[in-house]
């Protein structure tokens, strides 16, 4: 995420900090490469422009010229502009004044309404809520199939009455079987549309009549590029938008449309879509992501990942068993699995500052198959060994090698988690 310009940008930040005083020519040179940068990083011109041209204005005050750690000084213009640029504040979702709060995903065909409205529901539901999720896709043959799958895996509840009955009404009857059974949330998951299809788009409108969603939040993919700044610009004309969910943000090197979207069309980024799991969605914070962007880390969505997965009362035992030397390889095993449900390791890296740079620098690959290896080797020993490993030797090294890799073997043959696999 934002790879090609964090590299960019770091890399001329630490040429500035290295120098002792900033003249105008240098603050000139440097914005000419801010702006490449950021052109390069497929953002918005005009934003490009208005970006660049509010650093320089800050950066050539003498508050900066005149400073003895100049360098710094730009770096924390710039940091503060990219947050304003991001929208300063996270926007939370709204909540109605009477429930059910009804959440409306839209946007294009295969840009993730589906997968997304099942990680919308899991989310919410980390918040003490229970949404209802309803199929209101009768276009796409396998869209209500999908989410009754993804409601199954997660656990929520799926409203649906097939590829008959007009969404609106869909979504008429959903909101009655939510207020009877009391479910806080409902998200609509809408077929996708091109802009243009005028038929579909009166639909969105009746559906938007019938529900009075509280949100209507377009799913954009961010690998689009400006393409997905077009189309929220045309989706907020039409239906008002309150919010976007930036998808495919794990693939995205470039994030020239999460930089431009909140400018551009003055809708504000709402969640970011980073992976492929069920949970792999957060919160957008403008100042988090300005931080990673400028290899300045992100700590606190670190810790919230770590919380997630860790109590308070794992925390203090674990410590006992650190401080007492008690602590073996069943309990280096347990870690192993909290972490990877934290998320993928390079994305750890990059929320602590500035080891997701440095990693890059110096080309550490950091895989998540190298943790399938060492879990592969603990997974090959047995309960005596794994709580004293001093008994590995000769021809038990042997045995638990040669265990490994059958265990790696299989898991790669598995990757797709198919139910033969899991058995």
């Amino acid at each position: 995420m934002f790879e090609s310009l964090s590299d960019r940008l770091q890399g001329l930040f630490q040429k500035m900090g290295n120098r002792g005083r900033l003249t105008e020519k240098d603050i000139d040179d440097a914005m000419r490469e801010v702006r490449r940068a950021l052109i390069e990083a497929d953002v918005n011109l005009a934003v490009v422009k208005e970006f660049v041209a509010a650093v320089k204005a800050r950066s050539l005050g003498q508050e900066v010229l005149r400073s003895l750690s100049p360098g710094q000084q730009v770096i924390k213009i710039v940091h503060e502009e990219l947050i304003h640029l991001l929208g300063d504040e996270q926007v939370p979702l709204g909540r109605a004044s009477a429930p059910p709060t009804v959440i409306m995903l839209v946007g294009l065909q295969g840009s993730g309404k589906t997968t997304h409205a099942a990680k919308l529901g899991v989310n919410l539901r980390k918040g003490g809520q229970q949404p209802l999720l309803v199929a209101a896709d009768v276009y796409r043959p396998a869209a209500i199939t999908q989410l009754q799958a993804l409601g199954k895996q997660v656990d929520l509840t799926v409203y649906e009455e097939g590829t008959q009955t007009p969404p609106p009404r869909i979504v008429q009857n959903a909101l009655r079987v939510a207020r009877d059974k009391g479910n806080g949330t409902v998200i609509v998951d809408t077929a996708g549309r091109l802009q243009i299809n005028e038929q579909l788009m009166e639909e969105l409108e009746e559906i938007k009549r019938v529900a009075a969603p509280t949100e209507i939040l377009l799913v954009a993919d961010a690998m689009t590029g400006q393409e997905a700044v077009n189309v929220a610009r045309e989706f907020h004309a039409r239906v008002g938008l309150t919010g976007v969910i930036m998808t495919k943000m794990d693939g995205d090197a470039r994030g020239g449309a999460a930089l431009s979207i909140r400018r551009v069309t003055g809708v504000p980024i709402k969640f970011l879509g980073t992976g492929e799991k069920v949970d792999a969605i957060e919160a957008f914070h403008p100042d988090r992501l300005a931080s990673r962007i400028l290899g300045m880390g992100d700590v606190l969505s670190l810790i919230e990942k770590a919380q997630s997965q860790f109590d308070e009362q794992q925390a203090k035992a674990m410590e006992q068993k650190v401080l007492s030397g008690k602590f073996d390889l069943e309990d280096f095993l347990n870690q192993l699995q909290q972490v990877k449900q934290m998320g993928p390791i390079g994305q750890l890296l990059e929320m602590i500052p500035g080891l997701g740079a440095q990693a890059r620098k110096q080309d550490v690959q950091v895989s998540d198959d190298d943790l399938k290896q060492i879990e592969a080797i603990i997974r090959s020993m047995t309960p005596e060994e794994r709580r004293n490993p001093q008994l590995v030797k000769g021809s038990r090294r042997r045995r638990i090698a040669r265990g490994a890799v059958g265990r790696s073997t299989r898991s790669t043959r598995c990757s797709t988690s198919s139910s033969r696999c899991r058995r």
